[in-house]
């Protein structure tokens, strides 16, 4: 018996240290665990999250620009032109709207927002254009973020594609309206391609690609770089866009009739609806460029509002004193001229100064378009150049001003209106010169391999029935 009861303590005894020490290498393994998933559950924590409200606004921009183009430019267009063109107008905007897109996604994104992560990676051409790391938008998916302009705050990826897509979709259709009712559609299509190949996107890597706030010192675009200003696409845009229309009319020549036949607009309703979708959509585009929802974004709006207003109000009081009349085309285009100029200064200027820069584009762009396009000659059909290329240029320069922090703007670090005007000065010459080239070269290889022009005969039928086999109205 004594010896059972031995054996049963040992037992026991035995069970217990096994059941002792199975615990403690079980607590351990825990401990140990616990020590590898904490510096794991800490990187999770401290990765950025997209806030639903930022992605939100910009989905919204998004929309906002696409309405921009699709009605609202096409509108605006086909009611300026005589009404044997206006289907042809609308017809290569929204082809063109098309056609960017697909190609924005094939290699425009790529080339203008990628590049150099590190100045060892520098090569000649990382100020001009991008990689193609990014072809057919590889790797990006939808947990895919970027960087807004806040540290550590980011937006979906994808949400910026597509944001950016209609930037690049909108700035060649812009050209549309220079060479209205006498270029051929082949034409037109082959050269939205080139130039959006060699001339947009290169000012879109130029101007606004850089490694975001948390890699503020890594290498950029040649332009922002410089430390030129451009909210939301004074240059990238309208100047460049503007620019090439000017030389493109040139280029083609003036319509038949220019100067003898009746070419004013055959419906200024669908002009003005056009002009309000343009004004509703432009919130989105300068609004949109500050990637947050907040009250930089708020800014915006308020900007966009009251430099539009000031330019509408300005060109049409300098209207009715020098030709006795205010018309509503002189307001909605005195309206588009205050949206081009306060485009790139939308989130740098204060209500103040954006006032004042939409009433002085408001009369400059008019002076530009009743008196310099008359006295050069050129045939500039909707007047491109003179609302979106002066207009871009007026704001451009005007954005050193009203961005001065002394004048109620948000120009940031040690800023002198001298040295920034200096610097916007630089960035406009870089475009008009880059556009210029782009956009003479381009015309010039599609003037020898397909031609320029339709037939005068079927420039005097019209385009809507001699390049589409139809009419706008029955």
């Amino acid at each position: 018996m004594n010896i059972e009861r031995t054996l049963d303590r040992g037992l026991s005894v035995a069970k217990t240290a096994a059941l002792t020490l199975g615990a403690l290498a079980l607590t351990t393994v825990l401990a140990h665990a616990q020590d590898a998933a904490a510096p794991a559950a800490a990187a999770a924590a401290a990765a950025p999250v997209p806030n639903k409200g930022d992605t939100t606004w910009m989905l919204i921009s998004t929309v906002l620009v696409i309405m921009m183009t699709i009605p609202g430019l096409a509108l605006f267009y086909g009611g300026l032109v005589r009404s044997k063109n206006v289907l042809s107008v609308l017809t290569q905007t929204f082809i063109g709207f098309s056609l960017i897109s697909i190609l924005w996604v094939v290699y425009g994104y790529t080339l203008a927002f990628t590049g150099a992560g590190k100045a060892e990676e520098v090569t000649a051409l990382t100020p001009f254009i991008g990689t193609l790391d990014k072809l057919f938008l590889a790797g990006i998916t939808p947990d895919s973020v970027v960087e807004t302009f806040t540290k550590g705050v980011v937006i979906p990826e994808l949400t910026f594609v597509i944001f950016q897509l209609t930037f690049a979709a909108i700035t060649p259709a812009l050209i549309i309206g220079a060479i209205a009712e006498r270029i051929k559609f082949s034409a037109i299509l082959v050269f939205l391609v080139l130039w959006f190949t060699f001339s947009y996107l290169p000012m879109a890597h130029m101007v606004w690609w850089w490694g975001g706030p948390s890699a503020a010192d890594a290498p950029s675009g040649l332009l922002f770089g410089w430390g030129a200003l451009d909210f939301a696409g004074g240059t990238v845009v309208h100047i460049n866009a503007g620019v090439a229309g000017l030389v493109a009319a040139i280029v083609l020549g003036p319509r038949i009739g220019f100067n003898k036949d009746n070419m004013a607009p055959h419906n200024l309703v669908l002009t003005m609806v056009g002009a309000c979708l343009l004004w509703v959509g432009w919130f989105g585009f300068n609004a949109g460029s500050n990637l947050e929802a907040n009250g930089l974004t708020a800014q915006a709006i308020l900007n966009t509002t009251v430099a539009t207003a000031a330019a509408a109000l300005a060109w049409m009081f300098v209207e009715y004193l020098t030709r006795g009349h205010a018309s509503l085309l002189g307001g909605v285009s005195g309206a588009v001229a205050g949206l081009v100029a306060i485009t790139p200064a939308a989130g740098l200027a204060g209500a103040g100064g954006a006032i004042v820069l939409g009433a002085v584009a408001g009369v400059i762009c008019l002076i530009a378009v009743v008196w310099l396009k008359p006295l050069l000659g050129y045939d500039d059909s909707l007047d491109v150049f003179g609302v979106h290329g002066v207009g871009g240029i007026v704001g451009a320069l005007g954005t050193a001003i009203v961005a001065a922090p002394s004048l109620g703007g948000f120009g940031v670090g040690e800023y002198t209106i001298a040295g920034q005007l200096v610097t916007q000065a630089k960035a406009v010459a870089v475009c008009i010169v880059w556009t210029a080239v782009v956009s003479l070269v381009s015309l010039m290889i599609i003037k020898l391999v397909i031609g320029l022009r339709v037939t005068e005969q079927a420039e005097r039928e019209g385009l809507d029935i001699s390049a589409h086999g139809e009419r706008a109205y029955n």
